[in-house]
C-alpha cells in the first residue's frame, strides 16, 4: 500500500515538473501606443513663370548711325569791339515754302518744336517782340515766361455762350503749319584781327500771319547765342542725304538756307515794305542791299 502511494506521489511530481518546463502560449503583447505628430500641411510652391529672354531688335539699316548728340559744338571766334572795322545789321526772312528751307518743317524734326520744347523746359528764354508802348522790339529787353511764350505761339480764340452771354478765351491747339516763316537778325562784321568778313546771327523769331494787319509778325525772339547749344545737338532731316549728320546749327552757320532781306540798319529804322509797296521792287531792293554788303568785302582787297 505504501508502495502504491509512493508511486502515485512520484507520478504527480513528474507531471508537475513537466508542466513547468512546457512553454505556455500567451497572447501577443501589444506595443505601447506613442503620440504621432500630425503631418505638416504641404503648401504648393508658387508657379514661377519662365523669364522671357529679351530679344535684341534688329538694326534699322546696314550701318550704325551716329547720334548728333555725340558731336561737340564748335565755338565762335572771339571778336573784340576794337577789332571790328565795319559792321552792318541786316534783318532777313526765311520762307519754309521754299524747297531749300522745307527741312525746317519736316514732320520728323520741326524747328518750331525744338523752340517750343526748349522754352517750356526753361532751357531757353523767349523775349517779347513788342515794347511797353507796343512798338516792335527785338533787342531782348522784355523776357517772357514759359507759359506766356507758349500762349503767344499757340494763339487764343474767343468762344461765346449764347445762353449765358459770356465770352471765354481759350488757347488754341498747336498747329506747326502756321509757322511758315522765320526772321533772322544778324550782323555782318569785318574783323581786322583775323581779316575775315563774316555774318553773325544775333537772334531768331518765328513768324505767324496776322489776319487783321495782313502781315507776318514775330511771336517771340530768342538769342542765338543761348539757342545754339540746344540746336547744335538736334539732327536735321536732310532731304538729299539720309546719311547726313547735319544739325540745325549747321543749317544756319553754314548758310544752307534761302532768304531775302527785309530791313537794314538805317536812321529812320524803316523796313523795306515801309518804303516800297510793290512786292517785286522789294525783292530788287533786297538783292541790292545784299550786293552792297558783299561788294564791301570785295573792295577790301587789291589784286
Amino acid at each position: 500500500m505504501k508502495r502504491i502511494l509512493s508511486i502515485t506521489v512520484l507520478v504527480l511530481l513528474s507531471a508537475f515538473a513537466f508542466a513547468q518546463k512546457k512553454p505556455t502560449k500567451l497572447a501577443p503583447k501589444k506595443p505601447a501606443a506613442t503620440a504621432v505628430a500630425p503631418a505638416p500641411e504641404v503648401v504648393p510652391a508658387p508657379v514661377i513663370a519662365a523669364k522671357k529672354k529679351l530679344k535684341v531688335p534688329p538694326r534699322d539699316g546696314f550701318y550704325a548711325r551716329k547720334d548728333v548728340d555725340s558731336t561737340e559744338m564748335v565755338p565762335f571766334a572771339e571778336v573784340r569791339e576794337e577789332d571790328v572795322f565795319y559792321a552792318k545789321r541786316i534783318w532777313r526772312e526765311i520762307d519754309l515754302r521754299d524747297t531749300v528751307n522745307s527741312v525746317l518743317k519736316s514732320p520728323k524734326g520741326r524747328f518750331i518744336d525744338v523752340l517750343i520744347s526748349a522754352i517750356k523746359a526753361e532751357e531757353l528764354t523767349a523775349y517779347s517782340p513788342i515794347d511797353s508802348v507796343l512798338n516792335e522790339d527785338d533787342a531782348f529787353n522784355n523776357p517772357m515766361s514759359a507759359d506766356s511764350a507758349a500762349r503767344e505761339a499757340l494763339g487764343t480764340s474767343e468762344i461765346s455762350n449764347n445762353k449765358t452771354g459770356t465770352v471765354t478765351t481759350v488757347v488754341n491747339d498747336f498747329n506747326p503749319e502756321s509757322f511758315l516763316k522765320y526772321r533772322i537778325k544778324e550782323d555782318w562784321i569785318f574783323d581786322t584781327k583775323r581779316s575775315i568778313f563774316e555774318p553773325r546771327i544775333v537772334g531768331i523769331a518765328p513768324l505767324k500771319y496776322n489776319e487783321l494787319s495782313k502781315t507776318w509778325q514775330p511771336v517771340f525772339w530768342v538769342s542765338y547765342e543761348e539757342l545754339r547749344p540746344i540746336i547744335a545737338h538736334k539732327r536735321l532731316i536732310n532731304n538729299n542725304n539720309d546719311a547726313s549728320n547735319l544739325s540745325f546749327d549747321d543749317f544756319f552757320i553754314r548758310r544752307l538756307f534761302s532768304s531775302y532781306i527785309v530791313k537794314e540798319s538805317n536812321p529812320g529804322d524803316n523796313k523795306i515794305r515801309d518804303i516800297i509797296t510793290d512786292p517785286r521792287e522789294r525783292l530788287f531792293e533786297s538783292e541790292r542791299i545784299k550786293k552792297s554788303v558783299l561788294d564791301y568785302e570785295q573792295g577790301l582787297w587789291e589784286y
